[in-house]
């Protein structure tokens, strides 16, 4: 496809948008083939979103730079991607027959049983293991720990193997 008519494609020729349609048109329908056989979504939804996808980034494309059909076909996947997510989200946020499969219901049931197993865990462990566990799940490293808390990265590491054993034995109990 030439960059003039891209260029008249995107003044608004309506004879250049029908040719450059026409000769992306087999390209957007094995993309949405494609997608549609990875994700089970219908392929012509998919083909619908990547010519609204395509058609929306014509006014903004600038043939003097790259390939201006590579970055419309890009906008045209972008798309289709969007579209997938979107309808994965949607399906897995709708209820189910019991009350607990919504998701925000879930997401505080899993929240609150989260806190009360690792509160359980943390009795198990002294107060030097509590803090390399707090320290260390804050990110900071073997090294930054053992400044922190005034010893040496080997010595944290002690404590780290402590606290492990402390983990796999909670863990087993459960």
């Amino acid at each position: 496809m030439s960059t003039l008519c891209l260029e008249h494609a995107r003044a608004g020729n309506s004879a250049a948008t029908e040719h450059l349609i026409a000769t992306l048109r087999p390209r957007l329908v094995r993309m949405a083939r494609y997608y549609a056989a990875c994700s089970r979504e219908d392929a012509d939804d998919l083909l619908q979103e990547a010519w609204a996808g395509l058609l929306e980034a014509l006014p903004g494309v600038d043939t003097s730079i790259g390939n201006p059909e590579a970055y419309l076909l890009r906008y045209a996947r972008w798309r289709v991607l969007d579209a997938i997510r979107r309808q994965h989200a949607r399906r897995h946020l709708l209820p189910g027959d019991d009350a607990l499969d919504s998701h925000p219901t879930r997401e505080t049931l899993d929240v609150a049983l989260t806190a009360a197993a690792l509160a359980d865990f943390l009795t198990r462990l002294t107060l030097t293991q509590r803090a390399i566990l707090a320290c260390l799940l804050a990110g900071c490293t073997w090294r930054e720990t053992g400044h922190l808390l005034g010893c040496t990265s080997a010595n944290v590491a002690y404590h780290v193997k402590r606290i492990q054993a402390a983990y796999h034995a909670w863990a087993a109990e459960q």
